[in-house]
């Protein structure tokens, strides 16, 4: 499979549906949203790209750091949250002041009417809209490695 933003697009409808489970990633069966672009990974590039520790519910409230954000600055391209196309990686905080906590794929135009593929705890792996409330806790987006233009 290619990498382009289409390949992230397509492998990240393939996961609609999949229960939410807290720390999976197995398509179908159970995923979180770091467990989503997970599998977004290995469908791409073959094995995650570091080994995943545990992590609670509350990893972000009781670490203060910027956990998310660091790993996605390591494995994926920070481009600027206006400059997101479908297929990109957006990754969200809760509330201001927090760690960003929530990543999802961008679906459709930001310009538009944009969607968001993600997984929501107690629902699952779905495609909803982008609504303001969740647009203004972007914390910052990405594109995966050879895509970045």
């Amino acid at each position: 499979m290619g990498n382009g933003r289409e390949a992230v697009l397509s492998e990240a409808r393939r996961w609609i549906g999949t229960p939410y489970r807290h720390q999976a990633s197995c398509r179908g069966a159970g995923s979180d949203c770091l467990g989503l672009l997970r599998g977004i990974w290995r469908a791409l590039y073959g094995d995650d790209p570091q080994a995943m520790p545990p992590y609670s519910a509350d990893w972000a409230e009781t670490g203060g750091r910027e956990t998310l954000l660091e790993a996605g600055r390591r494995w994926l391209l920070e481009i600027a949250p206006e400059a997101a196309k479908p297929g990109d990686v957006l990754a969200f905080r809760w509330r201001f002041g927090v760690p960003a906590k929530h990543v999802g794929i961008l679906s459709a135009p930001l310009q538009a009417a944009p969607r968001l593929i993600h997984a929501y705890e107690r629902v699952g792996v779905i495609e909803s809209p982008l609504v303001p409330s969740w647009r203004r806790r972007i914390a910052a987006s990405f594109t995966f490695p050879e895509e970045h233009d």
